[in-house]
This record gives structure tokens, C-alpha cells and sequence, in this order.
């Protein structure tokens, strides 16, 4: 994301441990993270939208990278 520094104002993530360095990710990009609340999808829109497009495709028990 650094290359995109200039245009990232806000992430938005969820409780997930892929998020427990997110102080770091903070600082290097200078921005605020917010999180969501647990089971609620509707905060994060975009990506729960994005989820479901892959999902047509590929079926949730394979995965993918």
C-alpha cells in the first residue's frame, strides 16, 4: 500500500488476526484504522459485496490466494 500512501485515508478492518500488527500499518501509512464490530457485516460493505461476486465462482469451501 505505500505506493498508494497519498490516497488512503481510512482502512476499515474486522477482529481478524491478520489485523493484530495494524499500529504499524497505521504509522507507516499515516492514517486511522477503524474496526467493525463483530458479526456485522454491513459495516464493510464493499468487501462483503466483493465476497460474494468470488463466491459465484468458487464455492466456499475451496480455497483460493
Amino acid at each position: 500500500m505505500l505506493p498508494y500512501k497519498e490516497h488512503v485515508h481510512t482502512i476499515t478492518v474486522d477482529n481478524g488476526s491478520e489485523s493484530a500488527d495494524h499500529q504499524t500499518l497505521a504509522k507507516k501509512l499515516d492514517t486511522q484504522i477503524y474496526f467493525t464490530h463483530p458479526y456485522s457485516s454491513w459495516e464493510k460493505g464493499l468487501i462483503e459485496n466483493t465476497n460474494k461476486l468470488i463466491r459465484q465462482y468458487i464455492p466456499k469451501k475451496i480455497e483460493f490466494q
